[in-house]
């Protein structure tokens, strides 16, 4: 019996990929002894990526799109994929061909012989990537990783198969701002990684800045862990500690009539601890922004328009 796979593309910005991606993954199922369909999720763009969507609509009734009613970000554009998806397996993938489609097959024959999830990790250096970018793609993995409960390998992508018991689960959580690259993880199931060799983006810019890696990071080690709690109520233990070994000082000086002097050292002890005590409450604050935001029960995405009839 031949399976149905549901591919889906959450789309920002990505017109003179739209075609690319769409031809690369027709060519692959012609090979392919399976049902599929692909699902592109507009996600709040300003260019022509719906136009380009509703374009191929015209000769491929496989083709279905969703879009947004504003820009609710990729993660988000993926759950609202996961709800209105029709295979038995899904298939996640970006509309940059940064990542393989030919390895589509590969992904559907691990699925087959009884894996629930197979997800793809960068095997190499990405060539197409600056030193910087590389850094701090790095420096991303490592500080998830030592902050958080779950374990992400270094280059991990959002292009990963799931059964559909997995998406099932997803449709069922009620989580504002997922992380899936850590729920992934999260879920269990039987899972097995591949490696894969990131193609050069055919068009347009990578969405990944340093300052939207940083928030990223932040927001998966937020819903994975309280480690930065505790890291808090250490860091204040360890502070007060050390500012007992002071005191022998002052009482010393007082004995002696000894000037206590060290305004400039006082003066950036302040700050120092000032500092520190605002980046406490800073951490303190995520987690209550959290859950203020989880409180409000907004959905996570709305959707404008879509060809999918339920």
């Amino acid at each position: 019996m031949a399976h149905k796979i549901s591919i889906l593309i959450p789309v920002f910005n990505e017109e003179n990929n739209i075609t690319i991606i769409a031809d690369a993954i027709n060519k692959v199922f012609e090979k392919i002894d399976s049902e599929y369909e692909i699902l592109f999720v507009n996600d709040g763009s300003t260019d022509n990526s719906l136009t380009a969507i509703k374009q191929l609509i015209i000769n491929n009734k496989q083709i279905k799109y969703i879009s947004f009613s504003r820009n609710f970000g990729k993660d988000n554009a993926l759950l609202a994929g996961f709800k209105y998806a029709k295979g038995d397996a899904l298939i996640t993938i970006d509309a940059d061909m940064q990542h393989p489609p030919e390895m589509i097959p590969e992904m559907i024959e691990l699925w087959e012989k009884g894996n629930d999830v197979v997800y793809t990790y960068r095997a190499d250096r990405n060539e197409h990537a600056s030193n910087f970018n590389q850094l701090s793609s790095k420096m991303f993995y490592k500080i998830v990783n030592n902050l958080s409960d779950v374990e992400l390998e270094d280059g991990i992508a959002d292009y990963r198969l799931l059964d559909k018991k997995v998406v099932n689960v997803f449709n069922n959580l009620h989580e504002d701002r997922p992380f899936f690259r850590g729920l992934i993880k999260w879920v269990g199931f039987t899972q097995t990684g591949i490696p894969y060799i990131p193609h050069a983006r055919v068009s347009g810019t990578s969405k990944y800045s340093t300052k939207a890696l940083v928030r990223l990071a932040l927001q998966g080690i937020t819903s994975f862990s309280v480690k930065p709690l505790l890291i808090a109520i250490y860091l204040g233990l360890t502070f007060s500690l050390l500012s007992l070994l002071y005191i022998p000082y002052v009482i010393f000086s007082l004995y002696y009539h000894l000037a206590i002097s060290g305004w400039t050292s006082t003066i950036v002890t302040i700050a120092f601890f000032g500092g520190l005590q605002l980046m406490i409450l800073g951490i303190l604050g995520i987690y209550l922004g959290k859950l203020f935001m989880q409180s409000k029960q907004r959905p996570n995405f709305i959707v404008k328009e879509t060809n999918i009839i339920e």
